[in-house]
C-alpha cells in the first residue's frame, strides 16, 4: 500500500513538472517528462510493484540472496586457490601436480647461463650493427611531400 502511495505521489509530481515545462513552450521535453511520470502509475497497475515490495520485504527472499553470495564466494575463492597450484588440505604431503610445458617454452640448457655481452677477445672492439633495412625510399617519399 505504502509503495502504491509513492509511485502515484512520484507521477503527479512527473505531470506537474511536465505542465510547466510545456506551459514554457518546450513541448517535446514536456512530453518526454510525461512519459517518464507515467512509468510508475503503470507498475502499480500491473502489479508489478505489489510483487518487488513482496520480494524484498521477504526475509526468505534475503536468505536466499545470502546464500547465492556464499555459494558465489565458494566459487571464486577455489577457483583462485586451483589457479594458484595449492594442494588441497588431503594432499599436504603431497607435491602439487606439475604441469608439462610445451616443447616450445622449455629451456634448451635449463641449467645454462645467460650469454655474456661482450666480446670474446679483451682488445678487440665490437663491431656496429648494420642497419636493418634500407630507408631511403621512404626518405624521399617524406622529402616530397615536404617533411
Amino acid at each position: 500500500m505504502l509503495a502504491e502511495t509513492i509511485c502515484s505521489a512520484v507521477s503527479v509530481a512527473g505531470l506537474g513538472i511536465a505542465a510547466v515545462t510545456a506551459y514554457r513552450k518546450r513541448f517535446l521535453t514536456a512530453a518526454r517528462i510525461t512519459a517518464y511520470a507515467l512509468v510508475p502509475v503503470a507498475l502499480v497497475m500491473t502489479g508489478f510493484v505489489e510483487w518487488v515490495s513482496g520480494m524484498v520485504f521477504n526475509p526468505t527472499v534475503w536468505a536466499g540472496f545470502g546464500l547465492l553470495g556464499l555459494s558465489w564466494l565458494l566459487f571464486m575463492t577455489t577457483r583462485a586457490i586451483e589457479r594458484r597450484g595449492l594442494p588441497e588440505s588431503g594432499e599436504s604431503g603431497k607435491p602439487a601436480k606439475k604441469v608439462r610445458k610445451s616443447p616450445a617454452t622449455e629451456a634448451v640448457a635449463p641449467g645454462a647461463s645467460a650469454p655474456s655481452l661482450g666480446s670474446a677477445r679483451a682488445g678487440s672492439q665490437a663491431q656496429p650493427a648494420a642497419p636493418a633495412e634500407d630507408f631511403s625510399d621512404i626518405e624521399a617519399i617524406l622529402k616530397k611531400h615536404g617533411i
